[in-house]
């Protein structure tokens, strides 16, 4: 069975994170999440979504999956030894990416991402914010340096999306392709004009 982690901050987007969660659940991966403080709050008045409507909601989709407490250090993943493909933080808050980017390893999602880059494993951020500033660009800059994909929260329009879940599928689909989870979320450039 495949195992990845999952990471949701405090940034707007609260949707990425879950929709993720659901497609991933739904394709019988095994799912450890972490949720910031922030993220939570940003969970409920986003989605109206406290801990145990979360965690029933998830339950729909499959009960293979842990939700981790932020500040339980001892948690699995927070050790190399514990085997998960990799880690996905979305939204990624810029707190949350400064902490990462500089090795801070002040809570679980922090030291989960530190365990991926000293590990060798896939770490994948989806940063949440405008305007950007220098300070937010270099922690950016810093990480893909090490091999992070850096998979901004930007909508395309090629395929001519019509709703919002249109757009959240499509970056959602695009953080699939870099875990190499096949999906169907989105017509690919090319698939109906050939």
């Amino acid at each position: 069975m495949r195992s990845w982690a999952v990471g949701i901050t405090g940034a707007s987007g609260a949707i990425y994170g879950v929709r993720l969660c659901e497609e991933l659940l739904k394709r019988g991966v095994h799912l450890h999440l972490v949720i910031t403080d922030a993220g939570w709050r940003v969970l409920n008045e986003e989605l109206g979504f406290r801990k145990e409507v979360l965690e029933n909601h998830l339950a729909t989709f499959s009960s293979s999956f842990v939700l981790h407490r932020i500040a339980d250090i001892g948690a699995s993943i927070a050790s190399g030894s514990y085997l998960v493909e990799g880690l996905v933080v979305i939204p990624c808050s810029m707190g949350t990416l400064s902490g990462i980017a500089h090795g801070a390893s002040g809570n679980l999602l922090e030291r989960a991402a530190d365990v991926m880059l000293k590990e060798g494993r896939k770490l994948i951020i989806v940063p949440r914010e405008t305007p950007l500033h220098a300070i937010h660009l270099e922690n950016m800059l810093t990480l893909t340096r090490m091999g992070v994909r850096m998979i901004p929260a930007m909508p395309a329009y090629y395929y001519a999306p019509k709703t919002i879940d249109d757009i959240v599928d499509f970056l959602v689909g695009k953080v699939l392709d870099n875990m190499g989870i096949e999906h169907n979320l989105f017509t690919r450039w090319g698939d109906k004009h050939e």
